[in-house]
């Protein structure tokens, strides 16, 4: 097993031939397990840390990265079959049960639920998450608009910024609750729900170059697309790195779901735009096109969210030529992600350094984050899963 903080050994990688990936999860799962130990409350989860900075700082269970640390906690345990990670994935998952409590106000319950209980069912059949799973699927889906065709992403929206419906990009990402919910005994109108998001979602939130927005907004009265514009990412026509992560992943997603060829060929194509645009370096800057580039920040949690749709898409590809382009693509992010440039190592308790949340808001610039750390351990064990089947 590489040492916790014995860097060397464990960041040597310069090629994606060269990377390590049992290493890697040896590595994912002792600093898991040292930031475990550090935590006192079940009731506050790591968020993020900056620059100077060395802990975690905590937010409560309604945060909407909440479900990102105990899925963490579970692919640590699937990782390693530590006994002691599965007990903290258990604990800190029944910590979110009261997310239900109070009225659902945004579509990031896939993200807070089934991260964590979706991946607690996944690896321990235990009933009771399933049905909590069910149970936040149909709180979802109240936030479903038929005559637009998707799910609210921000009711507070409405009236801040006049948007009459909106829907981001990134509530791709929580469709596969409701898949998941339809097909485990949940109601079947959530896959009609998910598929209509997703149908919708093509034509609104993608550019005809396959570029994405962030926000899609919508009329309420006969559901026509408004506008697009963006909220985290530079400006409207702007590409914000992490969103056209969220759409390869998303979409990927759907293609497993309903077998829709449209799904699968327009993952495609966002992950083509994905990969022509990345910098020299490997690693997206948080908007390609941010003027200040080359000393723009960038964005490791969009490039682990791309690395991880995109091995999940290389499985789909029947051509050999598509099938390496997209894992080695997929390699060469965690590459560079498992590198002493972006392993946190001894500077602080997360995985990875460099990640960018809402630079127009200020917030989380050149900071480590929760969900990057959440999708590169993911992204390393959907690798160790293809090797395993290749071997």
């Amino acid at each position: 097993m590489c040492l916790l903080f014995s860097m060397q050994s464990c960041t040597s990688v310069k090629t994606s031939e060269e990377l390590d990936v049992d290493k890697m999860l040896d590595y994912c799962v002792e600093k898991t397990k040292v930031s475990s130990a550090s935590l006192s409350s079940s009731n506050e989860l790591p968020r993020n840390i900056y620059p100077d900075q060395t802990k975690w700082n905590k937010v409560g269970i309604h945060d909407w990265t909440s479900g990102f640390w105990p899925g963490l906690l579970w692919y640590a345990y699937e990782a390693s079959g530590d006994k002691e990670i599965l007990n903290s994935a258990k604990k800190y998952t029944e910590s979110l049960r009261v997310v239900l409590d109070v009225p659902v106000d945004n579509h990031d319950l896939g993200f807070m639920l089934y991260c964590s209980f979706g991946n607690g069912y996944r690896l321990t059949k235990d009933a009771g998450y399933k049905d909590f799973v069910l149970r936040a699927a149909d709180s979802l889906a109240t936030l479903f608009n038929p005559k637009v065709g998707t799910i609210l992403s921000w009711p507070a929206m409405r009236s801040k910024m006049n948007w009459p419906h909106n829907t981001i990009i990134d509530n791709m990402i929580n469709l596969e609750m409701l898949f998941f919910a339809s097909k485990n005994g949940g109601k079947s109108e959530l896959y009609d729900m998910a598929v209509s998001h997703a149908e919708t979602s093509m034509t609104s939130l993608i550019r005809p170059d396959y570029s994405t927005y962030h926000v899609a907004v919508f009329d309420t009265v006969d559901g026509h697309f408004i506008k697009g514009v963006t909220h985290q990412g530079l400006a409207d026509n702007s590409q914000w790195a992490r969103g056209q992560g969220w759409g390869i992943y998303g979409f990927t997603m759907c293609y497993r779901e309903t077998n829709n060829i449209e799904f699968l060929n327009t993952a495609q194509k966002l992950a083509d735009v994905f990969i022509d645009r990345l910098p020299e370096d490997g690693i997206p800057f948080w908007d390609f096109d941010d003027p200040q580039i080359p000393n723009a920040p960038k964005d490791a949690s969009a490039a682990a969210v791309a690395a991880s749709g995109m091995l999940e898409l290389s499985e789909f590809m029947h051509d050999l030529k598509a099938k390496t382009k997209y894992r080695q693509a997929a390699i060469a992010l965690l590459t560079k992600l498992s590198s002493s440039e972006y392993l946190s190592g001894d500077k602080n308790q997360a995985l990875l350094l460099h990640s960018t949340g809402h630079k127009p808001n200020g917030s989380e610039i050149d900071a480590s984050i929760i969900y990057a750390d959440y999708y590169y351990l993911e992204a390393l064990m959907r690798l160790k899963e293809i090797q395993t089947k290749t071997e």
